[in-house]
């Protein structure tokens, strides 16, 4: 008999199923980057690719989907995706928290960041059955990562929320360690996953 579990992993391939996310996820990629916008427009150019950190998350997701729909896959792609997806996604959760903590409202776009960033999370989780990435892939999207850290914490192109600007010093604390956390999950995820094609069902 299969489980429950188990057909819930096969709807979440099912092709028109995958579509409709790859059409929410890229959505959301471009929302994201128009959100970014004003702070892309003070930023050192040199610093542009490491400042919108969601959007470019969702974009690696989205180009995830994009190719389990066409029969293909890239697990350097694969591995990015799950390790920002978790993370940023789970940040952008807590810093909405804090901000509400220490402004009492966060209005309800604030409300709507704290609902899609939890479901960038979630999305990744929910998927974790399907990737086929190797530890070279994760050891490549860690590097990434904690590259991006240092330039947000030490350099200073971390996403501004000016509510919490004194609490910068704890927030790269904590940054460093849910990167941390999110590399170690991806490691478990390539040492689940037998490598295998991936099946995409069509209606």
């Amino acid at each position: 008999m299969i489980s429950f579990m188990q057909k819930i992993s096969a709807w979440l391939m099912f092709r028109p199923f995958l579509f409709l996310l790859f059409l929410i996820n890229l959505g959301g990629t471009v929302y994201g980057f128009i959100w970014y916008k004003w702070q892309l427009d003070i930023t050192e150019p040199k610093f542009l690719i490491f400042v919108p950190d969601s959007p470019t998350a969702s974009l690696f997701f989205t180009i995830v989907l994009g190719l389990w729909l066409i029969g293909k896959r890239n697990g350097l792609v694969e591995a990015l995706a799950v390790v920002t997806l978790i993370k940023y996604g789970l940040w952008a959760v807590v810093m909405n928290l804090l901000t509400l903590i220490e402004t009492g409202s966060i209005g309800w776009m604030g409300w709507m960041l704290i609902g899609s960033h939890f479901a960038m999370a979630l999305q990744a989780v929910l998927y974790m059955d399907h990737y086929r990435f190797g530890w070279l892939s994760v050891s490549i999207a860690a590097i990434w990562t904690l590259h991006n850290d240092v330039i947000d914490y030490v350099f200073g192109q971390m996403p501004i929320y000016r509510s919490l600007a004194a609490y910068s010093a704890q927030i790269g604390y904590f940054t460093f360690w849910l990167s941390i956390a999110c590399i170690a999950f991806a490691f478990f995820i390539a040492h689940l996953n037998k490598p295998r094609g991936v099946s995409v069902d069509h209606a």
